[in-house]
């Protein structure tokens, strides 16, 4: 088996940052998912068996987290001591929130828009650019690796999970639109 001990960038073989080469990330999960596969431990012991799964399991929930660059950035900051948890830690950033607020009322104003689709496709882009621009930003932040940037890094995952929320909501609203065609 392998070191459960390892965080996920060691278990993946990979450098701890947050830019992440997603195509070798890839690889080296259907590389360990070969190794840690359950199936591949069927005819094994009891303890085998609950070895392997752990193992799939854990293998899955590292892959799932370096995936994802808002994931990776909450974890990224856990191994460098700082937790982000949206409930404890509120967000300082007046004109950051205020942004939000309005973005809120264009998508609660897009069903009774003259083109609610075309509306929800601008809001989208908007969204995504915006969600793009925060990855821009972690990955400048966390190449810094300086304590205040660590610090504006945290700042950023909690503008990353508004954003995120707000594009699912959007999608969801999406899909109400498609239904309703």
């Amino acid at each position: 088996m392998f070191d459960f001990s390892k965080n996920y960038f060691e278990l993946f073989g990979m450098p701890a940052g947050f830019t992440l080469d997603s195509a070798a990330l890839a690889t080296r999960y259907r590389d360990l998912q070969k190794v840690v596969h359950p199936d591949r431990y069927a005819s094994a012991g009891e303890h085998s068996q609950r070895l392997s799964l752990q193992g799939a399991t854990l293998v899955n929930e590292a892959y799932e987290t370096l995936k994802d660059p808002l994931k990776r950035a909450q974890y990224l900051l856990r191994l460098k001591g700082l937790e982000v948890d949206g409930q404890n830690n509120t967000l300082n950033d007046p004109a950051f929130l205020m942004e939000q607020m309005e973005l809120r009322e264009a998508l609660a104003e897009v069903r009774s828009s003259a083109d609610p689709q075309g509306s929800l496709d601008v809001l989208l882009r908007e969204i995504g650019g915006m969600i793009q621009a925060q990855i821009a930003q972690l990955a400048v932040l966390f190449e810094d690796g300086t304590p205040q940037g660590l610090v504006t890094a945290a700042q950023s995952v909690q503008k990353m999970q508004f954003l995120n929320k707000l594009h699912a909501e959007a999608e969801a609203v999406e899909a109400e639109l498609d239904e309703a065609c």
